[in-house]
């Protein structure tokens, strides 16, 4: 890979880092919401790099002008082909984003261990009652309470093909990044899977297996009703969803 080859890349990739993280919220299929100021700096200083290199590139090309033939030791040796690969990183981040995590992760994935939790806040009086996956199993298997029993609450996920048989609604939720991300799934009894990947809010009230408030509580649902929605633009946490990407 020559040196003109070099700077057009970092020029390229730094472009393509702030055309997602400022004019788009594809940045949000890979990291955390909180990463985008870190993602703007990264793809300035790439951007800077490059015209910088750029600009020592002339002077260098200009001064050689002057030189009869000479070689004063400049340095001709090329990267192995296999590096012009790194162009396609750079590109897509132009011209296409790679598709988001979705339910084949989700599938080859265990579900997240939900952390102890000793007390409970009362529920509101909403229904049917809006919660995330990670709350409403905590409440099935940690609430001594019994507070969900017979509850119709509403959750938002997409749909994971059961291994069984059967789905589950899902989501992905990255700690930092989708190197990191972690899968929690809530079962769901009562009506066929619909396409993998869809994107539904879910009523309906717990699937009563095992002992309410143990350990031995499903972490499952008797579905009521579903209706599509949007991919929410905080599809990578187990947030109550915001308003949906257009």
């Amino acid at each position: 890979m020559k040196r003109t080859a070099q700077v057009l890349l970092l020029v390229l990739t730094g472009l393509g880092l702030l055309h997602t993280a400022l004019f788009t919220d594809l940045y949000l299929r890979y990291v955390k919401e909180g990463l985008r100021p870190l993602l703007i700096v990264s793809g300035v200083l790439l951007l800077l790099l490059g015209l910088t290199h750029a600009a020592l590139d002339r002077g260098s090309a200009e001064e050689d002008k002057h030189d009869h033939g000479h070689d004063h030791g400049h340095d001709h040796s090329t990267a192995p082909r296999i590096a012009w690969l790194l162009f396609l990183p750079a590109l897509s981040l132009l011209l296409y984003a790679p598709p988001a995590l979705g339910a084949y992760t989700a599938a080859h994935a265990g579900s997240e261990t939900v952390k102890q939790q000793k007390r409970f806040a009362a529920l509101p009086a909403t229904s049917p009652l809006p919660m995330t996956l990670t709350d409403f199993t905590t409440r099935v298997q940690q609430d001594k309470e019994l507070a969900i029993k017979g509850r119709s609450v509403e959750m938002t996920g997409f749909v994971t093909p059961g291994r069984a048989g059967g789905w589950d609604l899902t989501r992905i939720i990255f700690t930092c990044c989708a190197a990191d991300a972690q899968t929690v799934k809530v079962r769901m009894y009562g009506t066929p899977a619909p396409p993998a990947n869809t994107w539904l809010a879910v009523t309906g009230t717990w699937h009563t297996r095992g002992a309410l408030g143990t350990r031995s509580a499903a972490a499952a649902l008797d579905v009521h009703g579903t209706r599509p929605i949007a991919q929410p633009v905080n599809a990578f946490t187990d947030d109550l969803p915001l308003t949906p990407t257009r």
